[in-house]
């Protein structure tokens, strides 16, 4: 049974071309929230894919200073897991939960 804490942890998977690079190594990228560990982020992959993980690796992206007509803004702290499956395992990220 899923935690309805583990839909907090994920807020989104990551789909980029590098993301799409990696996953052919068994990893996928998922942004998470800012407070999240690696054992929470390796809980709620486990619960809400249902696949084993290997290792998780975490990162903060720090937010870029940004112009928009001329008024300057600063776009938010972003956190990223790269989450890396057991052999045989995989996730498919472009379908939904």
């Amino acid at each position: 049974m899923t935690d309805i804490r583990h839909y907090d942890v994920i807020v989104s998977p990551v789909i980029t071309e590098k993301s799409t690079l990696v996953s052919e190594n068994n990893q996928v990228v998922f942004d998470v929230a800012r407070d999240a560990s690696k054992p929470e982020i390796k809980a709620a992959v486990e619960a809400l894919f249902g696949v084993k993980v290997k290792a998780v690796n975490t990162l903060v992206r720090k937010g870029k200073v940004k112009r928009f007509r001329g008024i300057k803004g600063k776009q938010s702290d972003v956190k990223k897991a790269v989450v890396t499956l057991v052999d045989g395992q995989s996730i498919d990220v472009t379908t939904g939960l």
